[in-house]
Order: C-alpha cells, then structure tokens, then sequence
C-alpha cells in the first residue's frame, strides 16, 4: 500500500457534471468487528476520494496505536469513544464520487444495542451492504439487520463475504456462506441480492478485480455500487407533494405571489396538471413549477420546488398536492411496523407526537399486534411488549386525518415517526401497513 495519496490524483471537480450525476444512498451493517468501516475506508482510499492530510492523520493514529498497517477504519469512526474501543457506536456519514455517480454512505453500528442506529442510516438507503465474517459465517445480527433491511424496504442488498484472507479465500468456505443465505433470504421482501467475496483489509474484490479468488466471476463491490440501477427505486406514478412551507414574499415586485414550496415525495408534476388538495379536496390546475427562481417544464421526485396554483386556495404547511384521479389513503386509524428506539418500552394507551411528511399529528397507541422476533420471524402474540431495538405491529389513532400510502408502494407517504413529547426524542421509526 502506498502511503502517499495526492489531492491532484483525486478527479477534478466538475460541479455542472456532479450536479447531473445520480446519487446512491448505501448503508452498511454486520455484526461486531465484521469490518464495515474498513471496508469504507478501503472505498473512499482505493477510489482516491481522500486527500493526503487525511490520509497522514489515520496513519499518526495507527502508529501512536502501535498498529502495523494503516487502519481505514478511522476515515469513519469519527468519535472520540469510537476511537478508543475501536467499534461504532454512532451513525457516520460519507460522501464521495466517482466519475460514474455520487456516494452517501451510512455506516452503522454492529452492536445488537446499536439496532436502532441502523435503523436511522438505512432508512433512505437505495442498497445495504451486510457484511459477514468468512469465518464466522451467518450469525444472529446477519439475519437481524436482513429483517430490518427488509422491513425498511431496501430495494438491493449486497452480502459480502468479508476476511477471505483468512480462510486462505476458499471457495467452499463462501459456497457454503452464500447456500445458508439464500435459504434464509427467501423469507425477505428484498429479492434483489449480490454476492461477493472480499477483504477489506487487502482490498480484494473492493474496487479491484483480486487475483486470490479466479473462481469468483462476479464484478466487484465498486463496479456494482456504480451500475447498480435504482432509476425504478424512486416511485415516479403516484404525484405527492407534501406543502412544507407557503411563499408569499409581499413585496412590490411580488405582490400577489402565492406559491406552495417543498419536496416532490413522488411522481412528476407539469405545469397544467390538474391536482387535488388534500384533505380539503378543492380542485385546480398548476400554473407554474419553480426552481431556484427558474420555471421547469417538469419536476421529478426528490426534487424541491414551489408550484403556484391558478385557483386562489387556503393550504397550510402540512397539506398534499395530488393528481386528480390518483390519490392516497385517508384516515385515522392506522397499522404500521415500528422499529422501537425508545429507552422506555412503548405504552399501550401511550400518547406520542407523530410526524408524518410535513404533517404534525397527536396518536394514541390502541394496539399491540405483537411483537416479531428478529431471528426466526416468528410473531409473539401472546402479551406483547416493545422495548429498546424491538419491531413490532401496531395501531394507533391520530388526532387528524394522515393522507398516506403503504409503505411498501411509497417510502415516503407509507412512513412516519413517534416523538416523546416530554422529551422530545423520536422513539419509533414506523412503515404503514397496507
């Protein structure tokens, strides 16, 4: 390993080309000392996305360590007890790019305490890489943070079989590996899973093609975080766009300007669609689509823009824009999977605050459906309770009216979290059940 890395090799910033480039939300997850922020740090080194101050900073610590090696792991785990157990404890983000596209990555703790902060990175993931250990093979938290993944509807999961190094890169032993995952992965939403064996620490099979596996014929993790299509992961149907703020700008120039500014949550918008206001229901058409003081011909999901209706209309923060003619779910009552991250269990009866897109609501929790068990999928029924990194089924009552879709069809219309209201901390991340 070279222990220059020069900012000059970093490909020049073209902020026109980066701008058009296609963004990949990835998070990775695994078990305790399965090498997931190596195998970051092997990415953002290997793809020369890091600068030599960078580089010469994780090398001093690595030696004040007593280490023999550099340790990429330190370019994520960023803080300071992180450092010193030498795990991950909070959710690190990265970005990066390549000439191909941009990079978010989300790297989460291993640690079964630590479910709930996997749950935070890869709740906007387009893929998740779960890591397994050659050596140790499919233990509980591979199957637990596949449920989760799952759950949170990941569309694509890259299992990568990690330390082949040190099980001399047998084939038999990433046969064996791959065998016990299909089995279980039949009982998971997500269908879409790659498989590839690696070191992170050697840079195997990472960026480059490696010369210890001639028997792998698959490409390598970089070549498929780059061509991976996720063009389809976005719902482009079904036009929902959550009124996040009201522009009126009273001023001179603007005088009667009246626009409703946000982020499409799906769909495409047209200057002259006919749209719905939710949940008032009144009608009208779009005058104008706005960008950065620019009117599109269009705009696409996860775009943020501010559309001006032809009809003068009373919306609020909160609100929906949808097509005539397609329009989601309303009600009160709802059944959702929470992923719990309170430190307190969840209340039968308990009052929370809900927010859901833009919309803020008071719940009631009416049921406990029951509980499932992370390993074996099982439902618990039988007097169900929901602690600290349980997922379970709901349902509760919202004080007003949500507009939603099931998770399943629309991430994020089919979403929503509880908020403590004494405190302040979201306790439940939940997925709307059809």
């Amino acid at each position: 390993m070279s222990d220059n890395i020069k900012a000059e090799a970093i490909t020049p910033f073209d902020s026109k080309s980066y701008l058009n480039m296609e963004l990949l939300r990835f998070t990775t997850a695994g078990s305790v000392d399965d090498g997931k922020s190596t195998l970051i740090g092997r990415l953002l080194y290997d793809s020369k996305s890091i600068f030599e101050d960078q580089y010469e900073n994780i090398k001093a610590t690595s030696e004040r360590r007593g280490e023999t090696t550099v340790n990429l792991a330190l370019l994520t785990d960023g803080l300071r007890a992180e450092r010193e157990q030498g795990i991950t404890i909070d959710v690190a983000y990265r970005y990066f790019s390549t000439p191909k596209r941009k990079f978010i990555i989300a790297d989460t703790p291993g640690h079964i305490q630590y479910t709930r902060n996997m749950v935070t990175g890869a709740s906007t993931a387009n893929l998740a890489i779960i890591l397994v250990d050659a050596r140790q093979g499919i233990v509980e938290q591979t199957r637990r943070h596949s449920i989760i993944a799952s759950l949170l509807g990941i569309p694509h999961i890259a299992l990568c079989i990690n330390k082949m190094d040190l099980v001399d890169y047998s084939k038999e032993v990433y046969d064996k590996i791959v065998e016990e995952y299909r089995e279980f992965a039949t009982r998971l939403k997500t269908k879409d899973i790659h498989f590839i064996p690696i070191s992170a620490l050697a840079g195997d099979n990472v960026v480059h093609r490696s010369e210890n596996t001639p028997w792998y014929e698959g490409v390598t993790l970089m070549y498929l975080l780059e061509n991976i299509h996720i063009g389809s992961d976005i719902n482009h149907i079904d036009m929902r766009f959550p009124v996040q703020y009201v522009v009126r700008p009273y001023s001179d120039d603007f005088h009667d300007y009246r626009g409703y500014a946000g982020r499409l949550a799906s769909g495409v918008v047209r200057p002259g669609d006919k749209v719905v206001v939710l949940p008032s229901g009144f009608t009208s058409t779009i005058k104008s689509v706005e960008l950065d003081g620019k009117q599109l011909d269009e705009a696409f999901a996860p775009m943020s823009v501010t559309i001006q209706l032809n009809d003068d209309i009373d919306i609020s923060r909160g609100d929906m824009l949808v097509r005539e003619g397609n329009t989601p779910r309303q009600g009160q009552d709802i059944e959702a999977m929470i992923c719990w991250m309170g430190d307190k269990p969840l209340q039968l009866n308990g009052k929370y605050a809900l927010k859901h897109t833009t919309k803020d609501v008071r719940a009631v929790v009416k049921e406990i459906k029951y509980k499932l068990d992370i390993n074996t999928q099982h439902r618990i029924t039988e007097n169900p309770s929901i602690g600290t990194n349980d997922v379970g089924r709901i349902k509760l009552r919202t004080t007003a009216p949500l507009c939603y879709d099931a998770y399943t069809k629309n991430r994020e219309t089919g979403s929503f979290i509880l908020i403590d209201e004494a405190t302040n901390v979201t306790v439940g991340a939940c997925m709307i059940i059809d």
